[in-house]
């Protein structure tokens, strides 16, 4: 596209016609779109049209599941999606420079960085700067990654699984060891030392074997020349494992921070068994080239003092 033809789109694409062609996408359909804009679907048509004659393409194509983006339309919405983002992180930037101690932040934490870290962190921006509100989603380390890729959230703390796609930026906040653990009244707590091999023929609750912490344990075991125990209920949810835990009868597998202060369960403790090689780094997760905002650089700095404290304590 030569730079006349650049300036004419310019100067004629309006954003509110970018922003009616998001909605008619995320809707599927022109007439829902127009529900949840609060106005008609004329209208509606009208944006999609005058996009389209500004850019001279068209956007959307109809199927059988309703109005589906066309390659251009695609291109159009990636580019839109960071435009309103920007906008967004803008108007961040203006409340936090009208009043540095208020805002809000959106994160991502798996559930045991919420627990550890996340919580520690929180902990000390909340007493510092009380009328901050964080919105904090949790999930997996892939569920995670694409909150942020799609600019749910602005930055993520989770543990390194796999390959780390280029669109990401990280950074390496401390690196935690798996232990296993018990409720406090287990009698395997009162043991000062203890083979991994003699646990095996205790229950146990387990995390998936295709999760990050389970693919952990399972190598764990295998490095130890065992197999996995065959007593055993496998839950993705780790509240449901620490619940197991409390009753007495099961043991587990939690990351170190999670079984320590600020985030430690008192109701579960770390047993005395060493698991060869299972290290894992925790990372804060954030979008390469997004502009983050100050609550969000605020956050990352405060981060950092945390979790070296937290490396101390080990």
């Amino acid at each position: 596209m030569d730079r006349d033809r650049i300036e004419r789109v310019e100067r004629r694409l309006k954003l509110h016609d970018v922003r009616v062609l998001l909605s008619v996408v995320q809707a599927g359909s022109m007439h829902k779109a127009a529900e949840r804009l609060g106005t008609s679907q004329p209208a509606v048509s009208r944006s999609i049209s005058d996009l389209e004659h500004t850019l001279g393409v068209r956007l959307l194509d109809r199927s059988r599941r309703g109005v589906e983006p066309t390659p251009y339309g695609r291109a159009i919405i990636k580019r839109g999606v960071a435009v309103f983002d920007e906008i967004r992180q803008g108007v961040k930037d203006i409340e936090f420079l009208t009043d540095p101690t208020a805002g809000e932040l959106r994160i991502g934490c798996t559930d045991g960085a919420a627990a550890g870290p996340g919580l520690a962190v929180i902990d000390r921006l909340a007493s510092r700067y009380p009328r901050i509100v964080f919105n904090v989603v949790t999930g997996g380390d892939s569920q995670l990654y694409r909150r942020v890729a799609e600019r749910n959230v602005e930055l993520a703390i989770a543990g390194i699984a796999g390959t780390i796609p280029d669109a990401f930026s990280v950074e390496r906040l401390f690196d935690d060891a798996l232990v296993v653990a018990a409720g406090v009244q287990n009698p395997w707590t009162r043991r000062r030392k203890i083979e991994l091999a003699e646990l095996m023929n205790e229950a146990w609750a387990l995390p998936p074997a295709d999760s990050n912490p389970g693919g952990l344990l399972m190598e764990a075991f295998r490095s130890s020349g065992l197999a996995p125990p065959q007593r055993a209920v496998i839950a993705g949810s780790r509240f449901l494992r620490e619940r197991l835990m409390a009753t007495g009868r099961y043991l587990s597998v939690s990351a170190g921070y999670s079984v320590a202060p600020p985030g430690h369960n008192p109701l579960i403790k770390p047993l005395a068994v060493e698991l060869p090689g299972v290290r894992r780094p925790i990372v804060l997760i954030t979008l390469r080239n997004r502009t983050l905002s100050p609550l969000a650089e605020l956050f990352i700095k405060t981060a950092r003092e945390v979790t070296r404290t937290l490396t101390k304590r080990k």
